[in-house]
């Protein structure tokens, strides 16, 4: 394991130096989670016992969101390992005395971290100063903080894992455009990305809530808001390891068997 951590601490510092991107990022957190909250306020002044959610716990849930924006982006940038499928470089990374898919594993799982390392904490101490009721409410107690830290970890494990599954996809087509329009809309709405999943229909949540995407930013954002406590919670961080297991175990079956039909520039 100390070569693919290696890769992420490399990477992790290289994804560090585009300051003037990360104060972009952090305004456009704030102003976009400040918009959402007053939305939903009006929402929920007209009709707010007909939400599944109490209003202080969708705020949370909003605030959170947007710290965590870019850590659970399943479509992030990664240009390089774009790049390497499509210009052929590729056949370097296969000569490097390492697993393919555990380099482009620690290299994603860097690039995400390291964004939102440096646009959580600004964002994070703003929202906790607002006044009420748009104060993000830290978790009560210290097992909630201590599952919604676990949960996390396990978002950006499936969410990298399921990346993994578009970047080997790209073996088989020309353009990677249209690969991405398509996991960027299904991943951030099926995953509570537009609205939380307990705003679903009963009949849509029932499906949803078992799919990968659940496993995603939708579990640790409502353990962080109390939605999930307790076994509640509990089984939702065991949902996130069954699927962590199934998509690492299904990528790197596709990525064997993709690799021995590479064809690079011919040969």
């Amino acid at each position: 394991m100390k070569k693919y951590i290696s890769v992420f601490r490399i990477r992790f510092i290289n994804s560090l130096q585009y300051r003037a991107a990360a104060f972009g990022e952090i305004l456009k957190s704030f102003a976009w989670a400040f918009m959402e909250i007053l939305a939903y306020t009006a929402l929920y002044r007209t009709a707010g016992n007909a939400f599944p959610m109490e209003f202080s716990q969708t705020v949370s849930y909003v605030w959170m969101q947007q710290i965590l924006f870019l850590m659970y982006s399943v479509v992030f940038g990664d240009e390089e390992i774009y790049t390497a499928i499509g210009s052929g470089s590729i056949a370097y990374e296969l000569v490097r005395p390492m697993g393919l898919y555990g380099r482009w594993f620690s290299q994603s799982a860097a690039n995400r971290v390291a964004f939102m390392s440096v646009n959580s904490l600004p964002v994070l101490f703003i929202a906790a100063l607002l006044p009420k009721p748009y104060r993000m409410v830290l978790p009560q107690n210290l097992m909630q903080l201590l599952l919604f830290l676990i949960s996390a970890v396990l978002a950006l494990g499936v969410v990298v894992a399921f990346a993994m599954l578009m970047y080997v996809s790209l073996f088989y087509i020309v353009s990677q455009r249209g690969i991405k329009i398509i996991v960027t809309a299904i991943t951030t709405f099926l995953s509570g990305g537009v609205i939380p999943l307990p705003f679903f229909p009963d009949q849509v949540l029932t499906v949803v809530k078992v799919l990968p995407f659940a496993a995603m930013q939708n579990m640790p954002l409502q353990i962080f808001c109390g939605k999930l406590t307790g076994m509640d919670a509990m089984q939702g961080v065991f949902f996130q390891l069954f699927w962590l297991a199934a998509l690492v175990l299904t990528g790197q079956l596709f990525m064997r068997a993709s690799l021995k039909k590479v064809v690079v520039q011919g040969g």
